[in-house]
């Protein structure tokens, strides 16, 4: 009994091993990143599954593999942009207030929780230089690279941003003696 198709292009190939383990290994760092562009788990989700998605269609297009998730974290941050600004467009305000937001049980502490909320309300910029210097832990000229903006630029938002951290109401209520 033969069967039919051609079983040698259906395995997967080292292309795809390779690619899957770098998911496999470094997906959950990509996931936290992700969350704390988002806020929340279910566009993150889809902010990651579209980054890799793209990185792997350029997969072999990618000589340097020490540069992978220098290329990820760009494609998500473009990714994510781009996003906003369609969104941006599409939504409008209304007279019906939308259902309640749910709360994520999965949180380990009310800290993480008062954190992401302190995150959220920086701008946009802000937020990234912060997560890519202090969650990714990228140097300034990584970073810099990573956004298309000078070592200045990086420098002068991670500080108004850790400064606005610092004096951010909900964050100091929470300090301990």
């Amino acid at each position: 009994m033969s069967c039919v198709g051609n079983h040698e292009e259906s395995r997967p190939s080292d292309h795809d091993a390779a690619f899957r383990d770098y998911v496999v290994a470094r997906g959950a760092a990509l996931l936290r990143m992700a969350i704390m562009l988002t806020g929340n788990r279910a566009d993150a989700e889809d902010l990651v599954q579209a980054a890799l998605a793209k990185t792997y269609l350029a997969w072999d297009k990618i000589n340097d593999r020490a540069a992978l998730d220098a290329y990820v974290r760009r494609a998500m941050v473009n990714t994510h942009i781009s996003w906003w600004r369609r969104r941006k467009v599409e939504e409008f305000p209304t007279d019906e207030l939308p259902d309640q937001v749910v709360a994520d049980h999965a949180r380990e502490s009310d800290t993480a929780e008062v954190v992401r909320r302190a995150l959220d309300r920086l701008p946009q910029r802000m937020r990234t230089a912060v997560m890519l210097r202090y969650f990714e832990d990228m140097t300034e000229p990584e970073i810099a690279a990573a956004l298309g903006i000078s070592l200045g630029t990086v420098k002068s938002t991670v500080s108004r941003a850790v400064a606005r951290l610092r004096i951010d109401a909900e964050l100091g209520a929470n300090a301990g003696p």
